[in-house]
């Protein structure tokens, strides 16, 4: 079943040429194997992005947040703390319950 991932974060002044760089950089194949079918950022505030997957299942997509994780590990100083205990990241993910 389809599922998704979505993850909120906040680029520091400056480096938001920096941060998009990073992400055409990133090799995907390891997360295409994995079953990332697309990926996607879309910028929803002042230095706010969001970045959303889609995958071929949520098994496939908890096997590649090792990955995941190693490409945040590489942004990381780009990013500001969100406040509330959150860190750097607001992530949620799940499998798809309604589609039209």
């Amino acid at each position: 079943m389809t599922a998704y991932n979505t993850v909120r974060m906040r680029v520091k002044p400056g480096r938001e040429a920096d941060y998009l760089k990073s992400h055409e950089a990133m090799d995907s194949k390891a997360l295409k194997a994995a079953g990332l079918r697309k990926f996607t950022i879309i910028k929803t505030g002042d230095r706010t992005y969001c970045v959303i997957g889609e995958w071929d299942s949520f098994d496939g997509l908890a096997k590649a947040r090792p990955q995941m994780i190693a490409q945040l590990d590489r942004m990381r100083d780009m990013l500001e703390d969100l406040g509330g205990g959150l860190g750097v990241t607001d992530p949620v993910s799940g499998e798809v319950v309604f589609e039209r």
